[in-house]
């Protein structure tokens, strides 16, 4: 409640405090009635004190009544005023809170707006840098593509020059070589008829010549095939004497223990591991043996000598290269021990250019 309905109540009740006041007064009457003349004649009234004293005394309790009822309303009326008091400020505590949660919301909303547009400031500069991003490289990717677009016109170009020149070059040779073939074939002509009657003469024994030359050469290639035969047998011999005895040894070496076997099987890896470095080292790579694999099998002397390559599996022409590179290397170095020897004689090997 307002303060103007608080005051509306204070008048009201002022209001009527005085018609009360009013009707109290207006209840007694304290006027005298003047007797009326009767010419000479004299009456006496008599009054009776005991009636005046209990007119007077219901007066005064009608007076007392009046004034506690006007006490009671009043009291009722201060408390109905008390109660309008504390209805107006509970009122106004709550216009307050309510006028504060208003601002608060107010500010709250204001807050929101501006994060809003935060945000939306945010965003429009995040999508104005990926456009920029997304421009710059177009750009980007357009003059890399006129970069390469050039680049292959310089490159045909070049290979134009390159074909036009090798054409001029070797229609020059062609013309070099006409008038050397002219002037070979007018030297020959001319030096024919010198010649021929000789080259007659010495036909028959050319003939004769080369039939004792190829007598001799074929009985030198037998000679050279049966004392190949012999060395291959002895080497053979040999080889199979050498097989016997490291044999032995291995199985000698097999019953001391785990310990011994380990020691030959890392042998045998690491000497393989620089078998297929040699190999690789001495192999003609080509782009196309990237990521292929050839396994050969070598055999080898005891003093690391190839004695064959033989293909097991993989790419072919792969492993055309790789026994080419085996058979350059010719030799390989060769431990000490002669059960890595006689494990190393007999080895599968996987090639694998990088």
């Amino acid at each position: 409640m307002n303060k103007s309905n608080y005051s509306a109540a204070i008048i009201i009740s002022l209001i009527l405090h005085g018609l009360l006041l009013a009707a109290l007064l207006w209840g007694t009457d304290f006027s005298m009635s003047k007797p009326k003349p009767q010419g000479s004649t004299i009456k006496a009234v008599v009054v009776d004190p005991a009636l005046v004293n209990q007119q007077a005394q219901r007066i005064r309790q009608q007076r007392n009544a009046a004034k506690q009822a006007e006490l009671e309303r009043l009291k009722r009326l201060e408390q109905q005023a008390e109660a309008l008091e504390q209805q107006r400020q509970a009122e106004e505590r709550r216009l307050r809170q309510l006028k504060a949660e208003k601002l608060k919301a107010e500010k709250a909303a204001r807050e929101a707006e501006q994060e809003r547009k935060r945000v939306a400031a945010e965003r429009e500069k995040a999508a104005a840098a990926k456009r920029k991003a997304e421009e710059e490289k177009r750009r980007a990717d357009e003059a890399a593509r006129i970069a390469r677009q050039k680049a292959a016109k310089a490159e045909a170009e070049r290979k134009a020059k390159q074909e036009a020149a090798r054409k001029a070059e070797q229609e020059r040779q062609r013309q070099l070589a006409k008038q050397r073939e002219a002037e070979e074939a007018k030297r020959k002509a001319e030096a024919a008829k010198r010649k021929a009657e000789e080259e007659r003469r010495k036909a028959e024994e050319r003939r004769k010549a080369e039939l004792a030359a190829k007598r001799k050469a074929e009985a030198e290639r037998k000679e050279a095939e049966r004392k190949a035969a012999e060395a291959r047998e002895l080497q053979r011999q040999q080889e199979a004497a050498l097989t016997d005895m490291f044999a032995g040894l291995e199985a000698e070496t097999q019953q001391r223990g785990g310990a011994r076997g380990q020691y030959i099987a890392d042998e045998i890896d690491r000497y393989g591991a620089i078998f297929k470095q040699m190999i690789e080292q001495n192999l003609l790579v080509d782009q196309g043996f990237i990521g292929k694999e050839c396994v050969i099998r070598m055999r080898l002397s005891t003093s690391g000598l190839v004695l064959d390559a033989s293909e097991v599996g993989g790419d072919s022409a792969l492993c055309r290269a790789s026994k080419a590179a085996v058979v350059k290397v010719s030799q390989f170095p060769m431990p000490e021990d002669p059960a890595v020897v006689e494990k190393l004689r007999s080895i599968r090997l996987t090639v694998s250019p990088q």
